[in-house]
């Protein structure tokens, strides 16, 4: 394990058997609506609701890293201490083989839908609450009730969905046709054929919104927006405003990812 401290993030590199020890996942359980998800990392942002839980997840951490390393861990807690406010960046130091976690969809009607894992996994149940937090009316540690009765929660389900590798997890979503004709029912008089190719279509077309460019264009123009844009609404930017900022930011970052996976040509 590596602790840096930085003057925007309190940044630990470590392998995923730490990552999945249970003072850390409890941690990161508290968090669930305050991270962000990347491939190989989580970003955990300040929730000032949850000080007690972050100094004694600091607090463990310097044990931790003080006994594998065989120093004092009290000046390490009081420096990590002082950049409480800091958002904490947790990365994998090596990348493991991807491990697939099957995810069933099911839509009971156009409003509700369940989404169940083929086994627990609360890394991928976690990245799908921070996703869809708001709509999930009851859930279990292999399953996921949704309300999607309205075209924001749909859509929001769509982004949720776009995203398929987490840490070293890699996410395949399986549904039946049923499943969209269901969701869409209000749509029943396309075929299933016209209805997914308009579906893309205007995923397509948002992406290129969120990326603020034009419909067709160039790998060189989105690399170059998405490259701007990514900086200008990285949320280390805002660390100190209200909540409801970060979470913007947030949000914002998570969508310019997402868009620029979706565009760009491998």
């Amino acid at each position: 394990m590596e602790i840096v401290l930085r003057n925007n993030l309190i940044l630990i590199t470590t392998d995923f058997d730490t990552l999945s020890t249970a003072w850390m996942r409890e941690f990161l359980h508290h968090h669930t609506r305050g991270m962000l998800f990347l491939p190989k990392a989580v970003l955990v942002f300040r929730n000032e609701t949850l000080t007690e839980v972050r100094k004694e997840f600091l607090r463990q951490l310097s044990e931790y890293h003080a006994a594998k390393h065989d120093f004092s861990h009290e000046f390490f807690l009081r420096s990590m201490l002082k950049y409480g406010n800091q958002p904490i960046k947790i990365e994998l130091d090596k990348l493991q083989a991807p491990e697939t976690i099957n995810v069933n969809l099911y839509a009971y009607d156009k409003y509700t839908v369940l989404m169940t894992l083929d086994r627990p996994n609360s890394w991928v149940v976690n990245y799908l609450r921070s996703q869809l937090e708001i709509y999930v009316q009851k859930g279990t540690d292999v399953s996921l009730v949704l309300d999607v009765s309205d075209y924001r929660a749909k859509e929001r389900l769509n982004r949720a969905l776009n995203k398929r590798n987490i840490l070293h997890y890699q996410i395949n979503y399986t549904y039946d046709n049923r499943f969209v004709s269901k969701l869409y029912s209000d749509l029943a008089h396309y075929s299933f054929g016209n209805l997914c190719k308009e579906e893309e279509d205007r995923e397509r077309n948002y992406f290129y919104t969120i990326l603020e460019c034009p419909i067709g264009a160039s790998q060189d123009a989105l690399r170059q927006n998405y490259k701007k844009l990514a900086k200008a609404y990285h949320p280390d930017k805002i660390i100190h405003e209200a909540p409801y900022m970060i979470e913007h930011y947030t949000q914002k970052f998570q969508l310019l990812q997402e868009a620029y996976t979706a565009l760009r040509v491998s």
